[in-house]
């Protein structure tokens, strides 16, 4: 029997990660699955999130847990007619999500367990740390842009490569140098979509490389009436928008309110984030703890009756959201199918940047913890196993 080795979130909270044995998969693994030997893996804040507060959002995870998202690697055993040993490639690990709570498809580990509709082929000249950037942020915009309504996405039509001929309508990507953010970009482009994005303006090229057409300041304080304009003085029609990030929900609401939509199709905003960045919960006591989470519902309500007054739908979404079996048909076009394809022809780029903690090993997650933490810009902490 071969071993394996995890970092393993020991208890709720503790720190910091613990390095030891963990159970190798299932060998064979069960029907269209497959074992991945860990190479990289890269930190989304919804990992040390979970491990700093306690996130209640996470309550049903069984301890100890192995965590993490975003792996790509070597195929060992596979189960799956798409993949054979020897096939590198990237997956979204599907451990923390509820509906498969296991730690033995969690990414911090020598060997994960995928499901094949979350894995895609990585061509030579993609490197592993390029591509550990991509999964969960990529699953996140696939669910936020093709997902049916009723499970918070947009309905748009899917990517394909070459490119969906241009379909003359505007996605909103608030956000756009973000992980979700860089990734909704290049799928919605993919899918025929013209996008209008907000970015710092340090990352206006960056996110115009990616295939925004144009990009506000989200700082600025015009930035709503200056999208608006934009869409009416070119006679646009908008799909819908992508809300990233504390504070994009209200704005993106205002945009739709104020822009002409799609025929037929209420006017509709997929939300991503929460009303606050995650490290506004770092240090907090039990009281700033609560008084946080009072501020949270409170602009959940007011947000719900803008939204009505104004007549524009929203819909909080889980990354992960493609992965249920029930999404399976859309996750393999997005994953096994458009992805693939694209990285192969240089379409899509691995996006953001990845930035390697210095080092090698499962024990370097926890240092990847901390500098996700003081916050990175239009990059994505990796670490090399």
């Amino acid at each position: 029997m071969s071993s394996n080795t995890a970092a393993w979130l020991t208890s709720k909270s503790s720190s910091p990660l613990t390095l030891k044995p963990a159970p190798y998969p299932p060998s064979p693994p069960p029907a269209n699955f497959l074992v991945i030997k860990s190479q990289a893996v890269a930190i989304n804040p919804v990992d040390w999130f979970i491990q700093s507060p306690g996130n209640p959002l996470f309550s049903y995870l069984r301890y100890p847990a192995i965590i993490g998202s975003d792996v790509a690697g070597t195929v060992v055993s596979s189960s799956s007619p798409l993949f054979v040993p020897g096939d590198r490639v990237v997956a979204h690990a599907f451990g923390t999500d509820r509906r498969s709570n296991s730690s033995a498809e969690g990414a911090f580990q020598e060997y994960v367990l995928a499901r094949e509709h979350l894995v895609a082929k990585l061509p030579d000249h993609v490197s592993l740390e390029q591509a550990a950037v991509l999964p969960l942020g990529f699953s996140t915009a696939a669910t936020a842009l093709f997902l049916g309504r009723d499970q918070g996405g947009l309905g748009l039509g899917l990517p394909t490569s070459p490119r969906q001929q241009d379909k003359d309508q505007v996605v909103i990507v608030w956000a756009g140098a973000t992980s979700v953010g860089s990734n909704a970009i290049q799928l919605a482009r993919a899918a025929g979509y013209e996008v209008y994005t907000t970015a710092s303006a340090k990352n206006w090229e960056y996110v115009r490389r990616l295939g925004a057409a144009e990009v506000w300041d989200y700082k600025s304080e015009d930035v709503v009436g200056g999208i608006i304009d934009k869409l009416k003085s070119g006679n646009k029609v908008c799909a819908g928008a992508v809300a990233i990030g504390a504070g994009a929900l209200p704005r993106c609401v205002d945009i739709l309110a104020g822009s002409q939509t799609v025929e037929g199709q209420p006017k509709f905003v997929s939300q991503v984030s929460g009303s606050k960045d995650p490290g506004e919960f770092l240090g907090l006591g039990a009281f700033g703890m609560a008084k946080l989470m009072v501020d949270m519902v409170w602009a959940g309500i007011t947000t719900v009756v803008k939204a009505k007054f104004k007549g524009v739908g929203y819909k909080f979404i889980w990354g992960s959201d493609i992965g249920d079996d029930k999404n399976k048909e859309v996750a393999k076009e997005v994953w096994n199918v458009y992805l693939a394809q694209a990285l192969r022809k240089g379409e899509f780029v691995p996006s953001p940047e990845p930035h390697v903690v210095e080092g090698k090993g499962l024990e370097k997650i926890q240092e990847g913890f901390d500098v996700c933490k003081k916050g990175v810009s239009a990059a994505k902490v990796v670490v090399l196993v």
